[in-house]
Order: structure tokens, then C-alpha cells, then sequence
């Protein structure tokens, strides 16, 4: 049991502390900055084509994509969580990259689930780098834990290649020794 809890204290602590943040940003930015307008501090003016703070509403996936997709969004977050939560144990120990993945998913999946149920269906971004579609903290956490993950699978099949690669070297070595007997 302690096991459990110290592994879903992971997932948990650092899936928390990500939603807390893109929440409080998220708020910090309809409080502020009028809808579909920018915003950049005036001594930072020469960044405006570069990147800035944009007021802006979302019903569809991360950056924009799938408009009006807010309800299929919102169903999707709820199994996106639940198997999160249900493989979460199954990973091995070694497996920290998987983790660490899983858990900014977790972040990204529940910081929009939270929005799409508080504001109506709809997503805040504010976060908008050149033409990039404009995003938040959440969609961030999603997209980096997508890299951590791919990264991890990587890293996985390059060292089970090399054990195996070890492993048949080994037994080649074995079977000259046991020809030349």
C-alpha cells in the first residue's frame, strides 16, 4: 500500500502543482487582458511580433485544432485520466521518463477538463509566439510529456537493442567455445 501511495503521490504532486499553475495563469489572464486583445509590457514592445499575451478562447484540442469539439473533448479528458491513473502502477521502476510523462499529460488533460467545466465548454489561451496557434500552460504540459514519452520509448528500444546485441554475443561466444571442445 505504501508503494501506491508514494507512486500516485508523484503522479499526483507534480500533476497538481502544473494544474494550479495553468489555473492561476489562466485567471490571471481573464481578469486582466480584455478578450482578443494583446498584451506585452511596454518595455518589452520590440518582443510584440515575436511572442505576447493574447486573450483567447478555445472549444476545440490543443493550439486551436477541432473547434467546436468542446463536449467530445470533455469525454476525452475523462478517459485520458482514468487510463492514466490505471497504468500509472504498471510502469516499472526504472521506467521514471514514462512517469514523469504520464504525469504532465495528466496536468495538460486535467488543467482544459477543468476549464471546458468551469467556463462553458471553452479552453483560455493566452500564450502566442509568432504565428504559432496560441496556447497555455496545459497544452504545454501535454506537448512536453509527449516528447518526455517518445523520448523514453527511445531510450527504452536503444537499451533492449544493446542488451540484446550483449546477449547474443555472449552466447556466440559460448557456442565457438563449445565447438572448439
Amino acid at each position: 500500500m505504501k508503494k501506491y501511495i508514494s507512486m500516485y503521490g508523484v503522479l499526483l504532486g507534480i500533476a497538481s502543482g502544473i494544474v494550479v499553475l495553468d489555473q492561476w495563469t489562466k485567471a490571471l489572464v481573464r481578469e486582466n487582458i480584455p478578450f482578443a486583445t494583446r498584451w506585452l509590457p511596454d518595455s518589452l514592445d520590440w518582443l510584440m511580433p515575436y511572442a505576447r499575451l493574447v486573450h483567447w478562447q478555445n472549444t476545440g484540442a490543443a493550439f486551436g485544432m477541432f473547434q467546436d469539439g468542446s463536449v467530445v473533448f470533455t469525454i476525452l479528458a475523462f478517459i485520458v485520466i482514468a487510463a492514466i491513473i490505471f497504468y500509472y502502477p504498471k510502469i516499472e521502476f526504472e521506467g521514471w521518463l514514462f512517469r514523469v510523462a504520464l504525469s504532465l499529460q495528466l496536468a495538460g488533460a486535467s488543467g482544459n477538463l477543468v476549464d471546458r467545466l468551469t467556463q462553458d465548454g471553452v479552453v483560455t489561451d493566452f500564450i502566442s509566439i509568432g504565428t504559432f496557434p496560441v496556447f497555455n500552460v496545459a497544452d504545454s504540459a501535454i506537448t512536453i510529456g509527449t516528447a518526455v514519452l517518445i523520448l523514453g520509448v527511445w531510450l527504452s528500444e536503444r537499451a533492449e537493442k544493446r542488451a540484446r546485441a550483449e546477449s547474443d554475443s555472449h552466447v556466440s561466444e559460448e557456442q565457438i567455445a563449445l565447438s572448439k571442445e
